[in-house]
């Protein structure tokens, strides 16, 4: 005896969202810039990397837009450009816009990251270290 062959069901896919209707004067498919967030009219951008910390100075201000609040809620202590760029769910780009308009504000303040050549030679710290432990 042969058991009975089962059936597949077919599942109904539902149809895509079409997309909003053009404004009078846009083209279709034309989509909102990124650095319309911070509103910045000049794109002039302050010199930060992945890895440049940042501070917030202040509680976030009732006139502070949703990005900026957030950025300043998250920067109570120092995050990473790229952290607060994970956090946020936006590009670098739109982010160092955002932080730039904060920077000008003096809302955060921007640390410099450690380099590996700030620090000191391995062998001055091991030489302190011996010292401290022959005492």
């Amino acid at each position: 005896m042969t058991p009975p062959r089962r059936r597949r069901r077919q599942t109904e896919r539902p149809s895509s969202p079409r997309p909003p209707e053009p404004a009078d004067g846009e083209e279709p498919g034309s989509l909102e810039r990124l650095y319309t967030i911070a509103g910045s009219a000049d794109g002039a951008r302050a010199e930060l990397d992945l890895v440049t910390l940042i501070v917030a100075r202040s509680a976030p201000p009732p006139t502070a837009s949703p990005e900026q609040a957030a950025v300043l809620r998250l920067c109570a202590a120092p995050l990473s450009v790229a952290e607060l760029s994970a956090y946020l769910r936006l590009p670098f780009s739109a982010m160092t816009v955002l932080i730039t308009e904060l920077i000008a504000a003096e809302m955060v303040q921007a640390r410099a990251s450690i380099t590996r050549q700030a620090l000191p030679d391995r062998s001055l710290l091991e030489a302190v270290m011996h010292g401290l432990q022959r005492l």
